[in-house]
């Protein structure tokens, strides 16, 4: 969907087959969810959908994955998150643009959690998932932690705050990269204030799905993350 993906890998030898192999099949994956969810690419799954051309059960097997993933976000972030928006005539339209990055990111990671004695961080335009492959042990050498930078919303050029990470995921919610363009399912407005939100925790998924609802809603959004998901915490500026 037109945003920049890196992969980084330490390994005891970062030149290894198995390496290469998950590597490839990182991007491969992301670019089949960009076949399927992309809203710029008409020949898109979603956009098929919404056209009426095609059926759910007609989609890829995944766009009944993220219509059940976006009604439990709906639900447990309370109405904070929506991936239905009104186009006039009472008609809703599904976007599942913010919470499938998180999810397909979370997804593609699973070909290097299987890689053995690797660390890993998958960068998907800020939102990370990191994590490790089995027998990382076997190379106590190998750093396994990775220090993230979190960008001051007010000055880009800033580093704010740093987080150390070593399993699970980052996700950042916020304008000062894309301007204006969060709303607000509840009243459908159009949120335009500065500042940002990161929340980490132990599924990308989950924390990009955080880090919106938090920014549509701080103070009520992370006491609905602490209801649901304990385990995740949050960073707000």
């Amino acid at each position: 969907m037109g945003m920049p993906v890196s992969v980084h890998v330490r390994a005891d030898d970062v030149d290894r087959a198995d390496v290469a192999l998950a590597v490839q099949n990182v991007f491969g994956h992301l670019r089949r969810a960009d076949r399927v969810f992309s809203t710029w690419r008409p020949d898109s799954d979603l956009m098929r959908l919404r056209r009426g051309e095609i059926g759910t059960a007609d989609a890829h097997p995944w766009m009944s994955d993220v219509i059940d993933l976006a009604i439990e976000a709906e639900d447990v972030t309370e109405g904070r998150l929506s991936a239905w928006y009104e186009r006039g005539g009472g008609r809703r339209l599904f976007d599942p643009t913010g919470i499938v990055k998180g999810w397909a990111v979370q997804g593609a990671a699973r070909y290097l959690q299987v890689v053995p004695r690797i660390a890993f961080c998958v960068n998907a335009g800020g939102d990370l998932a990191v994590g490790s492959g089995p027998d990382l042990a076997l190379v106590p050498t190998l750093p396994r932690e990775w220090l993230v930078g979190v960008e001051d919303p007010d000055d880009r050029r800033r580093i704010a705050a740093t987080v150390p990470l070593s399993e699970g995921g980052l996700a950042t919610s916020g304008n000062a990269a894309r301007g204006p363009h969060i709303v607000d399912p509840r009243t459908g407005e159009l949120l335009e204030r500065r500042g940002s939100v990161t929340v980490i925790g132990p599924e990308l998924v989950w924390a990009d799905i955080w880090a919106t609802a938090l920014f549509v809603d701080p103070a009520g959004g992370r006491a609905a993350m602490a209801r649901s998901h304990p385990a995740y915490r949050s960073l707000v500026l």
